[in-house]
């Protein structure tokens, strides 16, 4: 079955999860998969992550129950604390190349090819600018067959000089809409210092998680 996402679209939490277990399967091998409290941990990061939201359990759960029903996500058995994994790549039929493309897209929102190889450089490095832009004029073109395109080229925003990109995982966008084609603000070196330091955070957390679900602890606040 080829997934269609223009007729069962991804909700934000759905993609936020998908995408947050693709970024962990390449960034931190050694905790993958993972177990539902660290999902949760690193789909709430508040770097790297844009929107930036505030998941709960229940919402994480209902996610993986959708995603699972589209092959997006398989429960590991075997283990005392379920754990989940992406079957992303196998699932839509695309590259290795286009599913870090995708997954950075649903993280972080929509960039330009340049920040897309940026970013990618924990996930997959890119040889240059211009194979960036082939995966992604691909994964633009894709036939009708195989479920329509994947991403969007959007409106170049005022004063901006490359135009970004936006994944349609989650449906397609209103390209008229401000919002769509708005350049992101802050400084990257900066968020990039930020990023590396919640992404130790987050990783020691769900260790933590994980160690105290293995030794039969409840977490700080619970009785």
């Amino acid at each position: 079955m080829t997934l269609d996402f223009r007729t069962r679209p991804l909700s934000p939490a759905e993609a936020r999860v998908l995408a947050t277990l693709m970024e962990k399967a390449r960034t931190v091998p050694d905790s993958y998969p993972l177990s539902l409290n660290s999902l949760q941990s690193g789909c709430n990061q508040k770097s790297s992550r844009e929107p930036v939201m505030n998941l709960g359990e229940a919402e994480i759960t209902d996610a993986i129950d959708g995603l699972r029903d589209l092959s997006l996500v398989i429960e590991s058995s075997g283990n005392r604390v379920p754990r989940y994994e992406h079957n992303f790549q196998r699932a839509v039929g695309v590259p290795e190349q286009s599913a870090v493309l995708l997954g950075l897209l649903m993280l972080r929102g929509p960039q330009t090819a340049g920040e897309l190889r940026t970013n990618a450089d924990r996930w997959y490095r890119f040889l240059d600018i211009a194979s960036v832009d082939a995966f992604l004029d691909e994964l633009q073109e894709r036939a009708e067959e195989k479920g329509g395109p994947l991403v969007v080229k959007l409106p170049r925003a005022p004063g901006a000089r490359e135009q970004r990109w936006a994944h349609l995982l989650c449906g397609p966008l209103d390209l008229s809409s401000p919002a769509a084609s708005s350049a992101p603000a802050g400084d990257t070196a900066l968020a990039e210092r930020v990023a590396t330091l919640e992404n130790t955070v987050a990783t020691l957390q769900a260790q933590l998680a994980d160690l105290r679900e293995q030794l039969g602890m409840s977490q700080p606040g619970q009785p």
